[in-house]
């Protein structure tokens, strides 16, 4: 497949790294209007073009990955040239009824949320789409399977999965850092206590994902009477660890939702 991803910013750039590095026989183009940040991706096969129609009409694909306030500019200048496409909207807030309202009945409008790990192949890419393209959608699908986990859900949910796979990833990460000045405190350097920490996340993560079964299932297996890691455990919870994230991940939620 020709994928055209329209934004070349830090996600845009991601998505295009975890084509080139996880997706076969898939041809990818990036556009930005400065492209001098992100040229080095020609290393890898990736056309760079300051054009947002450059090659346009060859692609099977295009994804946006722009600022809400960019979309009607980009749309005025690419719907010209272009017919009957697959448009892959990773844009905040715009529905997929307003986005196929925009882009007229012969192009397919499919919406999805992707999040920066698609570059290590790692991203959870949260898809919806309408029904009658559920045919269209396929290839998109099988795209970011190629770059993690893809699950489709009800469009209602697509602010839900906005901060639970993309804001989820900074909250991951705070965790980490907590994690790694914990680390420091009992000893290690901040490079040791940082490489622990992230790999143990990462570990965790690979279980559950291998095992498909609940949180508490895992942590029952290394949390014994009398141990270190229940006395662990329940501190934190006293102190809020759980209700914290819950609140956090709710308030972002209305953030989003005004």
């Amino acid at each position: 497949m020709k994928v055209h991803i329209i934004g070349g910013g830090n996600l845009g750039v991601s998505i295009a790294l975890g084509i080139a590095k996880f997706s076969t026989n898939n041809q990818v183009t990036v556009t930005r209007r400065n492209t001098s940040s992100i040229l080095y991706l020609e290393q890898l096969g990736i056309t760079v073009s300051t054009n947002n129609t450059h090659n346009i009409q060859e692609a099977d694909i295009i994804i946006l990955t722009i600022k809400p306030y960019q979309v009607n500019t980009v749309l005025t200048e690419i719907l010209p040239v272009i017919s009957n496409k697959v448009i892959a909207s990773a844009v905040s807030g715009l529905s997929i009824e307003a986005l196929q309202n925009k882009i007229g009945d012969t192009h397919h409008a499919i919406r999805i949320m992707p999040n920066i790990a698609a570059q290590f192949g790692a991203s959870a890419t949260c898809i919806a789409f309408n029904e009658k393209d559920k045919d269209n959608a396929q290839n998109v699908v099988a795209l970011f399977q190629d770059l993690g986990t893809a699950p489709i859900i009800d469009e209602k949910l697509m602010d839900a999965a906005t901060v639970l796979a993309a804001s989820g990833t900074a909250f991951a990460l705070r965790y980490i850092r907590a994690s790694m000045q914990a680390g420091i405190e009992i000893g290690f350097d901040w490079q040791t206590a940082l490489a622990i920490s992230a790999q143990t996340v990462k570990g965790a993560a690979e279980m559950l994902l291998e095992e498909k079964g609940h949180p508490e299932q895992l942590i029952d297996r290394v949390t014994t009477p009398q141990g270190c890691t229940i006395a662990g455990l329940n501190e934190m919870e006293m102190h809020g660890f759980s209700s914290s994230l819950i609140r956090g991940i709710k308030t972002s939620l209305k953030q989003i939702k005004g």
